[in-house]
């Protein structure tokens, strides 16, 4: 473990970012320190106005408290090369957004030198075609706020058979697939349960107001998917 006390201090902060609660033996062990250095690390911490909190008594555990202002996110090599393909995966599948590779960039420009390297290598060895079938970041976004809410979409849909439809929909998931962006939500015109080619829709827009969320009809997500009852459109 390091000896430096700052570097010590960093790597418990790191650990106390999982949002999880710690003893001081965990930490200890976690750390490859003392428990009364894990103490020392702490109080080290507080003093710089981090607002760790613990459970007083033998047992000590230690997390975040809340409402702590959290410092900046510290990443391993190995997490920064995960993020980085990550971005450089998805940025093709965005039609005409740049936000993943501005994000990208905005990461590299506060790397440290070492990491910076790395990202540098994985970005460098990542080479994605562009997609075919991109969908609009927009209508993602709108997608996932209103999973997240309980929220209601309207949208126009064009079949396979390139006949448009209005279409009022309770989104539960939107899914990638084989290098295509679908939409799963229940159908209300149509009472049932309905897979959409993203690519498809257009003029996505919320419908005010929040929904009573429906149970999905399997446990798996994939396997439906996969069956009839995963029906297009």
């Amino acid at each position: 473990m390091e000896s430096d006390p700052t570097a010590r201090a960093l790597s418990l902060l790191s650990v106390l970012q999982t949002g999880a609660d710690w003893s001081a033996a965990a930490l200890a062990e976690r750390l490859g320190v003392s428990a009364r250095t894990v103490r020392r690390d702490v109080d080290r911490l507080r003093g710089l106005g981090y607002a760790i909190v613990a459970r007083p008594g033998p047992g000590s555990v230690y997390r975040l408290g809340p409402g702590s202002t959290i410092p900046p996110l510290l990443f391993t090599a190995d997490e920064i090369g995960a993020i980085v393909a990550g971005l450089r995966l998805i940025a093709p599948r965005l039609q005409g957004d740049e936000s993943a590779r501005v994000a990208l960039a905005k990461l590299e420009q506060v790397l440290p030198p070492g990491l910076r390297r790395r990202a540098d290598a994985i970005d460098l060895a990542t080479e994605v075609l562009e997609e075919d079938h991109a969908v609009a970041a927009q209508d993602v976004g709108i997608v996932a706020d209103a999973v997240a809410e309980g929220g209601r979409i309207r949208f126009a849909y064009l079949d396979r058979n390139a006949a448009s439809s209005a279409r009022l929909v309770d989104p539960y998931r939107h899914v990638l697939r084989a290098g295509r962006w679908y939409l799963v939500g229940f159908d209300l015109d149509r009472e049932e349960w309905r897979t959409f080619r993203f690519d498809r829709i257009s003029d996505v827009e919320r419908v005010p107001g929040t929904y009573r969320r429906r149970d999905f009809p399997d446990a798996s997500i994939g396997r439906w998917f996969a069956t009839d009852f995963g029906r297009l459109g």
